[in-house]
């Protein structure tokens, strides 16, 4: 490509424009597969059940911020993150299936709750907790 250019320099030039197409299509692919998913959801019908409150959990995606210092300057761009709160729900036929909360229910119930769940694909929607009977 360059007349004076040492040989690694031409791999890279031939190698660069086939790396940049792969990623771009997983950067669409991933786009795709998150609009597909939330139609899914979106579009589900919305169940309610009998369950117990069996399991919690978080999971925490991190964006990290960029620092820079040029000449006098320091310049920096925040980290971010953002935390997707889960709940297992067991149902009277013994069935498990954890639901991504959407609705703030996390703080809310407990391990051990039981009551009504209405689910709305792989999101649960909302949580009616039945008084526990204590005398049976």
């Amino acid at each position: 490509m360059f007349p004076n250019s040492p040989s690694g320099f031409d791999f890279m030039f031939s190698v660069f424009p086939y790396l940049f197409v792969i990623v771009f299509l997983l950067i669409i692919g991933s786009l795709l597969f998150r609009g597909a998913r939330y139609a899914r959801n979106v579009s589900s019908p919305r169940q309610s059940s009998f369950v117990k409150v069996v399991a919690k959990r978080t999971r925490v995606d991190h964006h990290g911020g960029t620092s820079s210092f040029t000449g006098d300057h320091l310049t920096s761009t925040p980290s971010r993150s953002h935390t997707y709160y889960y709940i297992t729900l067991e149902f009277e036929n013994g069935e498990r299936k954890e639901f991504l909360d959407v609705k703030g229910l996390y703080g809310l119930v407990a391990e051990g709750d039981t009551g009504y769940a209405a689910v709305q694909g792989d999101w649960i929607v909302a949580f009616e907790r039945t008084a526990p009977s204590y005398y049976s």
